[in-house]
């Protein structure tokens, strides 16, 4: 195995949510509008009323038909963890009141810290040339630094600054592996406006969905090897039997706001969600 794709390998694999090493953050932290995903309003820094005294949640099994569907979508990759052990070394914010107000405003930073990771960590794992490949490693290192720092460090952060290099990096490396002996003219849909499209059957292979509509699009048995989803909106997208086994830029939080079947083909660091069975 070559050692860019054992780092990347290594790095996705311990990009993992560990609940019982959180303290409910994404039941407390986040902001919630009642919607088809969610029954409740609830405003950032309140807990969900099925927030239970251990941090575990009421109705985790009926989450989906009590209308809490959003739950079993949302993905940390393991920022929980890192704030709640390492960042608060341990404090419960229910015993620490004084530190549950900065916890709360630390928890979405670390979450788009976690999620750049993964989005470079992936890069890595592709054959690019060696000046890309060095430049994508060198932001994986910085950011790993950044996710050990303490919280007033972590609070200073300007992500969107962040965010600009990590985005830059993560373009080149999609144009490069989709757009081999390929026209980027016609495989350019950044943004495309898809919501409820039937592209059942369709080979759409290399083609830049950054950002694109996909809310219910019927891409039942599409080829989609090589697509770019990065920022894409997969909810109640219909994948059963496509292939995604080389999408690139896929993240679980897509997967699981989708419908699939055991068919569909994806990428060996995701999961099949529950419900599609």
């Amino acid at each position: 195995m070559s050692n860019h794709l054992s780092i990347a390998i290594k790095v996705r694999e311990s990009l993992q949510a560990d609940c019982q090493n959180c303290f409910g953050l994404c039941c407390t932290a986040l902001n919630i509008v009642a919607s088809s995903d969610f029954a409740i309003n609830k405003p950032a820094g309140k807990p969900c009323p099925n927030l239970q005294q251990n941090y575990h949640c009421r109705i985790h099994s009926e989450l989906r038909d009590t209308g809490f569907k959003g739950c079993t979508v949302f993905d940390c990759l393991g920022a929980g963890q890192q704030v709640s052990q390492i960042t608060f070394k341990g404090q419960d914010w229910r015993q620490s009141r004084a530190h549950a107000e900065k916890m709360f405003q630390v928890f979405p930073i670390m979450e788009q810290l976690y999620e750049m990771i993964a989005y470079l960590a992936e890069a890595l794992s592709y054959q690019v040339d060696h000046a890309l490949y060095q430049q994508l490693l060198a932001q994986l290192e910085e950011l790993q630094q950044l996710i050990e720092h303490d919280a007033a460090t972590l609070l200073a952060l300007d992500i969107i600054a962040i965010r600009m290099p990590v985005n830059a990096l993560l373009l080149q490396t999609s144009e490069q592996i989709r757009l081999k002996g390929k026209a980027a003219k016609k495989l350019n849909q950044r943004g495309a406006d898809w919501m409820g499209k039937n592209l059942k059957g369709k080979d759409l292979r290399a083609t830049d969905l950054r950002g694109s509509y996909l809310i219910a699009a019927n891409l039942q048995n599409a080829n989609l090897q090589e697509v770019d989803f990065i920022g894409a909106d997969l909810r109640d997208a219909n994948l059963r039997g496509a292939d995604l086994s080389t999408s690139m830029f896929l993240t679980q939080m897509q997967i699981n706001a989708a419908q699939g079947d055991r068919f569909t083909k994806l990428p060996s660091y995701l999961k099949r969600p529950a419900h599609w069975h």
